[in-house]
């Protein structure tokens, strides 16, 4: 296991400051979203508002093992896209019921921000739907309660799990989960994903995550993130391809939060987020 980076003073005000960058761009987002714009136009507005904010796409260019660099500067993710869509993977304008996930990680003054929401658009295609969104926000809002000194980060998958999936009868994506993330690294393009790893579910075997019994320490950053979707918890990826699919083609939604664990419990840096509409346009 890596050492998570421990932050603290001026870092933790940085932190705090990338990361409401992130919540700045979702809000100026939510205005702007409507049904008939295209991923392309919607990652351009990101760019545009990026620049305003004073920040930069931690995104754009990153590359992860044998895949090419991440071409957009945003996640965007439709429908039975989980995660990592990138503006050219769905190239129809979008419609009325559209499931969007937006993730946006940004560089500034040094730090990493890096928060998701899911958003329609003008309506819900189907109760099941609401309710999937409803179950992710709370799912999170849930999970976040548990990233304090007393627990271990298996205190988040818990109760993540029991709600999902327990509760709400949905799938938590496997394979996917939250990380550490700390101060970009510009020359090693690192800083986005470091230890821990944060899974979404309980393990079921000794060895499968190693850090679920690690100790929430105070100073640690995390972007804590369920990724849910309504048929099942498997998924597909094209070799060498970003953006990654549920299996059976049901709609997922994924939320994210970056968190900051103090001595008296989680401090969500990207307040503001919870407050976003689920539909737009």
């Amino acid at each position: 296991m890596s050492r998570a980076p421990v932050v603290s003073g001026v870092d933790a005000d940085l932190a705090y400051a990338a990361a409401q960058r992130v919540v700045q761009t979702h809000q100026r987002l939510v205005e702007f979203l409507r049904a008939g714009q295209t991923l392309g136009q919607i990652d351009t507005f990101v760019a545009k508002t990026l620049a305003d904010l004073a920040c930069r796409s931690c995104f754009l260019g990153y590359r992860v093992g044998r895949l090419p660099p991440f071409p957009s500067h945003a996640c965007l993710s439709v429908n039975d896209c989980v995660v990592h869509g990138t503006a050219g993977s769905c190239t129809r304008p979008m419609r009325p019921g559209d499931v969007l996930k937006i993730d946006i990680g940004v560089i500034h003054r040094g730090w990493v921000g890096d928060a998701a929401w899911t958003y329609v658009f003008e309506d819900y295609p189907s109760d099941d739907v609401k309710r999937l969104m409803q179950c992710g926000k709370e799912s999170l809002r849930r999970g976040v309660e548990e990233l304090h000194p007393a627990n271990t980060y298996l205190a988040w998958a818990r109760t993540v799990q029991g709600y999902v999936e327990g509760e709400c009868g949905f799938h938590l994506i496997r394979g996917l989960g939250g990380h550490g993330y700390g101060r970009w690294d510009d020359k090693r393009k690192k800083g986005l994903h470091e230890p821990p790893y944060l899974a979404n579910v309980v393990p079921t075997y000794s060895g499968e995550w190693p850090d679920a019994l690690v100790m929430c320490a105070p100073g640690t950053v995390l972007a804590a993130e369920p990724m849910i979707a309504i048929g099942t918890g498997e998924v597909r990826q094209k070799a060498k391809e970003w953006p990654v699919y549920t299996a059976d083609g049901s709609t997922a939604v994924h939320y994210e939060h970056d968190v900051m664990i103090t001595e008296s419990g989680p401090r969500v840096l990207s307040e503001g987020m919870e407050n976003l509409p689920d539909v737009v346009g």
